[in-house]
């Protein structure tokens, strides 16, 4: 006791003194027994959970993909195409800010928590309470935003961005606010409860909604105004897929009660948590709002660029980083509550290894066929080899970013299980003056190679910051040798497989030509067989997470009756 006194707070492990207490008041509270009823159990193994959540996120991304590629087809990355992007960022990271991905990292430690005692009528009443918290905030938030949308992006109109339709386009798409803010608590229900299918599957139906409206309504709106029509299918798909989610919940006999609890302690608590939250998303997710500003005083094609290059980055971001991360996010919470610190470094070791055995390739991949990618997903329609030449320069150096933002997300979810959100906070406000500086100082002589130089360069930082905070506070021990060890194979492996996509890519696109036909298949055929390298190399190095993967699939493929 007198050691730990003399240790400054934010030096001290997580888990040091409170450790024991709280384990011994949790055995007695239960008599010995594990408090949580049987219902709360995990239903599925991790890792099944994880290729479920992957696989679902991989069609959304995909369907998004396809989104975006008939969007550039229609507007390009024209003065109302970097219009939308603004206007689409802003109801975006409000509903970040004060719901969607806040509120969610917040209440699922929370709620988690109350399951864990075996609390569950208070766990729903939080629930409803915050529910009606949003319909009351968030709505008069809506209200008020579409009033200032009016207001002030008009007078941002200039020869290379404008500033009406960006306004009119806000106006259209602010009560996602709303409806986002109602998701991500419903989401937070269903995930604390290891239900990942539909939140996984409802992204795809958003984007599909989106895809089907978008071609059937951009000639509804006269001449230029095209563009509306994507405003409209993105609030529509965004109805579509808050009714999917509330759905789900007959799942796990959830019900809304009509009540609101104000002077529940457990609210205030969310809210707590939330504010640190709130503060951190908000640094994390100006990065967007730089890249647009320093974008259009490159040229008004910049901030569509670099949004093409991110959602192309983005693929293998959501699909392996964001299924680890939101998978393991419930059972770090579980773990968190029970006090359990090995377990937690076993879990955070077992889900940075994951990430960097997914993303290193993926990040290597890109650096390799950034241009191949970028001409044979967009360049079609208004998007010209101009469009493709901005998105490539973006998408190279977005690519070195990939594993550090795929690790960020996993430490910054475990602080939030360990409800020490503010550390992550703290960091991020590092992170953003990183980016800026840097972009202050790029984007002149570098153009959108700066500015996304700039964003590549505090992931970097923000992800040695978070390991070195979280070591500190699991008491120097944190799997570091083992996964620094694994690391290392996997980037030599992702080296020579970056080769061989190159290699292939460079001899089929001579033999096969510059037609689509001949750029689909030398841009397909490099990737497999990177791919198949890289599956062969990482099992030859005996890498435990590439034995994982292995055995999930011959268990998919055996309960199948295909093995």
């Amino acid at each position: 006791m007198a050691a730990a006194a003399r240790i400054p707070p934010q030096a001290r492990p997580y888990y040091s003194e409170p450790l024991t207490n709280l384990h011994e008041r949790s055995t007695a509270h239960s008599g010995g027994a594990n408090p949580a009823p049987a219902a709360w159990q995990p239903r599925r193994r991790l890792s099944v959970n994880t290729a479920i959540f992957a696989i679902a996120t991989a069609l959304s991304r995909v369907a998004g993909l396809v989104r975006e590629i008939v969007a550039a087809g229609y507007f390009g990355t024209g003065k109302a195409a970097s219009a939308f992007t603004l206007a689409s960022q802003i109801p975006n990271l409000l509903s970040n800010l004060f719901a969607q991905a806040a509120l969610s990292a917040a209440f699922v430690p929370v709620f988690t928590d109350l399951l864990q005692q075996g609390r569950r009528r208070e766990a729903f009443r939080l629930a409803s309470t915050l529910l009606w918290i949003i319909l009351l905030g968030l709505g008069a938030l809506t209200a008020l935003g579409i009033l200032l949308a009016g207001l002030i992006l008009p007078t941002l109109s200039s020869t290379s961005f404008a500033g009406g339709i960006a306004a009119t386009l806000t106006q259209i798409m602010f009560p996602v606010v709303l409806l986002l803010g109602l998701t991500g608590l419903l989401v937070g229900v269903l995930q604390s409860y290891d239900e990942f299918t539909i939140p996984a599957l409802a992204p795809v139906v958003w984007n599909l909604v989106i895809l089907l409206l978008l071609v059937v309504l951009h000639n509804q709106f006269g001449s230029g105004k095209g563009i509306y029509a994507y405003a409209v299918a993105w609030l529509v798909g965004t109805a579509v897929q808050l009714a999917m989610i509330g759905s789900a919940l007959r799942r796990i006999d959830f019900r809304l009660d009509f009540q609101l609890d104000w002077h529940d302690p457990r609210v205030r608590q969310v809210f707590v948590l939330m504010l640190p939250v709130t503060i951190g998303l908000g640094i994390v997710n100006l990065d967007a709002l730089i890249n647009s500003v320093f974008g259009q005083l490159v040229n008004s094609n910049g901030p569509r660029a670099i949004q093409f290059a991110f959602l192309i980055y983005m693929l293998p971001q959501g699909i392996f980083s964001v299924a680890v991360s939101t998978v393991l996010f419930p059972t770090l919470s579980r773990q968190a509550a029970r006090r359990d610190p090995a377990a937690m470094r076993h879990t955070l070791g077992n889900g940075m290894r994951q990430i960097n055995l997914l993303l290193i390739p993926a990040a290597a991949g890109m650096i390799v066929l950034a241009r191949p990618i970028v001409q044979l997903v967009f360049q079609h329609g208004e998007f010209t080899a101009y469009s493709t030449h901005l998105t490539a320069l973006a998408l190279f150096w977005f690519a070195w970013s990939l594993p550090f933002a795929g690790l960020n997300l996993l430490l910054t979810r475990t602080f939030f299980a360990l409800q020490r959100p503010w550390i992550p906070t703290q960091l991020a406000a590092i992170n953003i003056a990183v980016d800026i500086v840097l972009s202050v100082g790029l984007y002149k002589p570098l153009g959108i190679q700066g500015l996304v130089i700039g964003t590549a360069v505090a992931n970097i930082v923000m992800t040695y910051l978070q390991v070195r905070r979280m070591r500190i506070g699991f008491g120097g021990r944190l799997e570091g040798a083992q996964t620094a060890m694994i690391t290392a194979r996997i980037a030599v492996a992702a080296i020579v497989t970056g080769a061989v996509a190159r290699g292939v890519w460079a001899a089929l696109s001579a033999e096969a030509g510059g037609s689509f036909a001949g750029r689909l298949l030398a841009v397909v055929v490099a990737v497999g067989a990177a791919g198949a390298f890289y599956a062969w190399a990482t099992l030859s190095m005996r890498i435990p997470e590439a034995r994982q993967i292995e055995r999930l699939i011959r268990d998919r493929l055996r309960a199948g009756g295909l093995a």
